[in-house]
């Protein structure tokens, strides 16, 4: 079954043109069945190529999803064009006035590790987003930052700021093979790290209700659940695309600032090589188990997403 996207949001062409399912609203509408209904809250500077990756990842399963993309009210990007984020984009006031609720979302990250969470300037609000997903949202998905952000809100977990950047493709360990999230999951494997910042794992494991599902002896843990909450919370990126790391890294060499070549990225860890996509089997795996989990237990009437289950 296809993901649902506007035709004219440059997402539809490029993941036709790759093969994904793709739907345009009009069309869903004539199909007999409930899509599951996906919010994306896109932090991130380059909009269109985070929304590119996640519709990706989200739209390869067997399920009809309709993808929303929400943005922070009062934040104003300078990285995507004005018009494409009044054509596609709703701010998170307007869905919190609206009262719709959704079975999954996903709180991207946002390049800001630097700043303290409540220094930074839309903080209010997202604390606002947090709150509102447990009575609005069935499941959801924090990611790098974002995934800081929630587990810190929820939970108090602090971050911690790491001497030198995480930067690279690092090996990481199954620590729940019986969890359905993991379903087809090898016992080791790589996944992309772009961080300045890191959770600690004796932390997480102080806190109750927290369960690491993924994680690196290099670069610590990596999938956290939280029942308690209906959330996930991932810190490094299964979501990148091929070439995410050789953008950052170029970028960071063009400025030059300090950086170093990204570990286990390059072949030879030879820049002028093109680099490996060795995650993409992976994310596709966490991404549609998160999905069939959804299915599986959201509410058959949307509107009964966080409300109590009688007895």
């Amino acid at each position: 079954m296809p993901i649902t996207l506007p035709e004219t949001l440059p997402a539809f062409d490029i993941l036709s043109a790759e093969g994904v399912m793709v739907m345009s609203p009009g069309r869903a509408a004539m199909q007999d069945i409930r899509p599951l209904r996906i919010g994306l809250l896109n932090l991130m500077p380059k909009k269109i190529q985070t929304e590119n990756q996640f519709a990706r990842l989200i739209g390869a399963t067997p399920l009809q999803i309709d993808l929303s993309l929400i943005r922070m009210t009062d934040h104003e990007t300078r990285n995507t064009a004005a018009e494409h984020m009044e054509e596609f984009y709703r701010p998170f006031a307007e869905v919190e006035a609206s009262g719709d609720k959704f079975d999954g979302l996903i709180i991207t990250g946002a390049p800001i590790e630097h700043l303290e969470f409540e220094d930074v300037t839309y903080w209010d609000e997202l604390a606002r987003v947090f709150a509102w997903t447990q009575t609005h949202v069935h499941s959801t998905f924090g990611v790098c930052w974002g995934g800081m952000a929630m587990i810190w809100h929820f939970h108090g977990v602090k971050k911690h700021i790491l001497p030198a950047k995480a930067f690279g493709c690092f090996r990481h360990q199954n620590l729940a093979p019986a969890s359905p999230l993991l379903r087809g999951f090898s016992d080791d494997f790589v996944i992309p790290v772009s961080r300045w910042t890191e959770m600690r794992q004796a932390e997480i494991d102080a806190a109750p209700g927290l369960v690491t599902l993924l994680g690196s002896d290099e670069v610590g843990p990596c999938l956290v659940q939280d029942e308690g909450h209906r959330a996930l919370y991932i810190f490094n990126h299964f979501e990148y695309d091929t070439g995410t790391l050789k953008e950052e890294y170029d970028r960071d060499i063009a400025a030059d600032k300090p950086i170093n070549v990204p570990m286990n990225y390059y072949p030879g860890n030879d820049p002028a090589r093109p680099p490996l996509n060795r995650w993409r089997s992976h994310a596709h795996l966490l991404y549609g188990n998160w999905i069939n989990e959804i299915y599986q237990t959201t509410p058959f009437r949307i509107e009964d997403i966080g409300t109590p289950v009688s007895a």
